[in-house]
């Protein structure tokens, strides 16, 4: 199916340009969503988790983390190996979190307006595969 990368990257240019206003009002971007959302839903983390997880690198990742420290989103304390800082989620990067999610999901109930619930989670499933597709490319031999 040829184009199939040229309309995903025009829905994901939209998509993180809308995501971006609506974080704007919270004093965040997409970026620094990313960590929170990351943080808030898959525990006390390191930033190695994280960079592996967004396959992102070190640096970046660490000035997000600072950025959303500034901000009382997350804190870093120390982890098992003192070596290794661990980040969690404030009670201001909790309060922001359920508010921000619910501005998504908003967004999210707007994307996929007369959209049949069937087709929605049909989108659901494959982008997921479509990643992991991507991601496991020349790994596999038939």
């Amino acid at each position: 199916m040829q184009g199939l990368f040229y309309r995903y990257i025009r829905l994901y240019r939209v998509l993180i340009k809308k995501l971006n206003g609506l974080l704007a009002q919270f004093g965040l971007s997409y970026s620094l969503w990313q960590v929170t959302f990351y943080v808030r839903n898959f525990g006390p983390c390191t930033l190695v988790e994280i960079c592996k997880y967004y396959q992102i690198e070190k640096p970046n990742v660490t000035r997000i983390v600072q950025k959303l420290e500034e901000q009382g989103i997350v804190e870093q304390i120390p982890g098992k190996d003192r070596r290794k800082k661990v980040i969690r989620m404030t009670e201001r990067g909790e309060n922001l979190y359920r508010q921000c999610r619910a501005e998504i999901t908003g967004l999210e109930q707007q994307a996929m307006k007369g959209i049949p619930e069937a087709e929605q989670e049909m989108v659901f499933e494959l982008l997921p595969q479509i990643r992991d597709n991507l991601d496991h490319k020349g790994e596999e031999t038939n």
